[in-house]
């Protein structure tokens, strides 16, 4: 058995959690009838997820008011189910729960060491990144820089992407990818939320951007998994990547995202472009030999 989030933060973000799935959902969405009369508020109510999960209502109820509970794996995926909860979603109500289930495929690939300097210069022409749970920068290559408008001063990439209108702009659809951005900051960063630095950052952001308090707020969550990135690159133009991420240490929550360009599209030659243009600016800063 698990306590509920094992820390106060924990259990107050696995209770806005529950209620913010519950506000999704109508009774008919999980074949129940409904009844007449207006409800008060939107969603399910508290004792409808506790009757299909197959729990005490009272019980249910002290887990969304945060109470400090006992809560088995049992228990969580039938919570899981009851409020149709995604993979994303059911791997962040386990971390909120302290939960460890088994271990899967991928714990082969999150317990390799890389050296990721090496990595992301190999990759190049293609753009390669490297951030932490937080999505402090870590590594990343010409090719990142240069499509991505990271400069020298950038050390996190959900701070440039939300407080930077050189990098809010690159993206077509910005809205889409500030929603889809936080979705995942959320879900890497569960374990992290009794970290002083976690707090830091979040109290930083939602103070210098209202989009990004708005969709902290809306508390979703999601997997960065493989997807489609489009860039609108104020010199060569439309970018596309097909974009593939990587665990590479587990526990510190690194990941690695590989950048490919979409088949049917010119961006492999455009990039070559770009990392032509660099090259002078790369050679002059260079020592000359003695």
């Amino acid at each position: 058995m698990a306590k509920a989030g094992g820390s106060s933060r924990n259990r107050i973000e696995l209770a806005h959690f529950l209620r913010t799935r519950r506000s999704r959902l109508s009774p008919a969405d999980i074949g129940l009838s409904v009844s007449s009369g207006k409800r008060r508020t939107p969603g399910l109510r508290r004792e409808e997820v506790a009757v299909v999960a197959g729990i005490g209502t009272s019980w249910y109820a002290w887990l969304e008011q945060g109470r400090d509970i006992n809560v088995s794996e049992n228990v969580a995926r039938a919570i899981g189910r009851a409020l149709q909860l995604d993979r994303s979603e059911v791997r962040y109500l386990y971390q909120l729960l302290g939960i460890s289930p088994g271990q899967d495929a991928r714990a082969g690939v999150e317990g390799l060491g890389l050296d990721t300097g090496r990595v992301v210069d190999e990759w190049l022409p293609n753009p390669a990144l490297v951030v932490d749970d937080l999505w402090n920068l870590i590594d990343s290559n010409a090719s990142a820089r240069a499509v991505f408008g990271i400069e020298e001063g950038d050390r996190n990439l959900l701070v440039s992407f939300f407080t930077s209108e050189r990098v809010w702009s690159r993206y077509p659809d910005p809205d889409r990818v500030a929603r889809e951005a936080v979705a995942q900051f959320r879900a890497a960063a569960a374990a992290r939320y009794n970290d002083p630095g976690f707090s830091r950052l979040v109290a930083s952001l939602c103070a210098r951007s209202e989009r990004f308090a708005a969709l902290w707020r809306s508390h979703e969550v999601l997997d960065s998994r493989k997807k489609r990135k489009e860039i609108d690159h104020p010199d060569v133009g439309r970018l596309s990547f097909d974009v593939h991420t990587w665990r590479v240490d587990g526990a510190d929550g690194i990941r690695l995202f590989l950048h490919l360009p979409c088949r049917a599209s010119d961006t492999r030659a455009k990039l070559e472009t770009l990392l032509r243009q660099q090259e002078p600016v790369v050679r002059e800063a260079q020592p000359t030999a003695s």
